[in-house]
């Protein structure tokens, strides 16, 4: 004999029906949402491994740039050694005082001429007032004339800019 199935047998059978198919739609997202975060676990472990790579490779770059300015410096600064080479040889092996003096004021013209290509600038500080931002005092000096009082008397060593940044500041001596 054949039981025909209640409303109610009926119902919980479309349920379990609908709830396994539920259950089969959830499982394809949770496996589609997985393959999805590999994919993108995997473009951002090689986004990340493509910026260390190009940091890498710009430190590389920003240090070989800086060791070829250095040689160009330093290959331009050879002529003025050649001449200083010159000018000891030409101190031990002549009598004549003042052909030396003129052949080491060409050098120093020459290395000046240098400096000045390559921006570098002599700070010129003699009697002007003092600056303890820009100049570094040594001592102070008692001066007679009340004009100096304040003001860079002697320069002990001289300051230098470099494109506008000082790059050695000044040893002065100050007037009281």
């Amino acid at each position: 004999m054949v039981k025909k199935k209640s409303h109610e047998e009926g119902h919980d059978q479309e349920m379990s029906e609908r709830n396994m198919s539920d259950n089969q739609g959830d499982a394809e997202n949770a496996a589609t949402e997985n393959g999805k975060l590999t994919e993108m676990q995997d473009k951002y472990l090689r986004l990340s491994a493509e910026f260390d790579n190009y940091r890498k490779r710009t430190l590389r770059e920003k240090i070989e740039m800086t060791k070829m300015a250095g040689e160009s410096v330093l290959q331009s600064i050879l002529p003025v050694i050649d001449d200083f080479d010159r000018a000891m040889v030409s101190i031990n092996e002549t009598d004549n005082c003042i052909a030396v003096k003129e052949g080491i004021s060409l050098i120093y013209s020459k290395l000046s001429d240098f400096l000045r290509q390559n921006g570098v600038m002599e700070m010129e500080v003699l009697n002007t007032a003092f600056d303890s931002d820009m100049q570094e005092a040594v001592t102070n000096v008692p001066v007679t004339d009340e004009s100096m009082k304040g003001k860079v008397v002697h320069v002990i060593q001289k300051g230098y800019v470099m494109n506008e940044k000082v790059i050695r500041f000044p040893k002065v001596i100050v007037g009281e």
